[in-house]
């Protein structure tokens, strides 16, 4: 189970999520209580080691400020989140040799590649907003490598997993403590949840 812990700000998190086993990061660089500067994500990308995927994350942005945000802060994966992304931004961001991930709700286009990204996102239809929603609803239908999102925690993710039926996991919100505040001993929980 491919596992992304998103929304990480603080040095002692993101070394709590490589050393717990997670498989990618998530740096916000997007309007979000979760936002960090290029140069911040910059900073904790630098404590990543090579096998885990840093992610820089955007909701809205032109291509070229994500382009400039990405090599400013140096994250090998890219996640274009929510309709505002159309097919054109993904192509206008491939020459940059970095992992693409398209972040939709289950009303989109569910086939992954089907904007020439390398892994799908699906999260909640209110997207930040950590509530759960019915994850049964989407089995099936997804195709490809897919990431299930939207009110995960510890003590659900499990649930989730069985329902759904995701290639990998993404979660935020439901390792804090409070909006933007990570958990060490959450994200622990969350990891070994999700693979047991």
């Amino acid at each position: 189970m491919f596992v992304k812990i998103c929304g990480l700000s603080e040095p002692e998190h993101v070394e709590a999520a490589v050393e717990a086993g997670a498989d990618a990061i998530g740096l916000v660089m997007t309007r979000s209580p979760r936002q960090i500067t290029p140069a911040r994500a910059a900073e904790l990308a630098a404590l990543v080691p090579g096998h885990v995927l840093t992610v820089g994350v955007f909701r809205g942005e032109e291509p070229e400020a994500v382009r400039e945000a990405v090599l400013a802060s140096g994250v090998r994966a890219i996640q274009l989140h929510g309709p505002k992304h159309p097919h054109s931004h993904f192509t206008a961001l491939k020459d940059l040799s970095r992992t693409l991930i398209r972040a939709v709700d289950s009303s989109a286009d569910l086939r992954c590649g089907a904007f020439d990204e390398d892994l799908l996102l699906v999260d909640a239809p209110h997207a930040g907003s950590g509530q759960a929603w019915d994850w049964a609803a989407i089995h099936g239908r997804p195709t490809g490598h897919w990431l299930l999102a939207g009110g995960l925690t510890p003590a659900n993710v499990r649930t989730a997993i069985a329902a759904a039926a995701p290639w990998g996991v993404d979660v935020s919100s439901g390792v804090e403590t409070s909006p933007g505040i990570k958990s060490t001993p959450l994200i622990q929980a969350f990891l070994t949840a999700a693979r047991s």
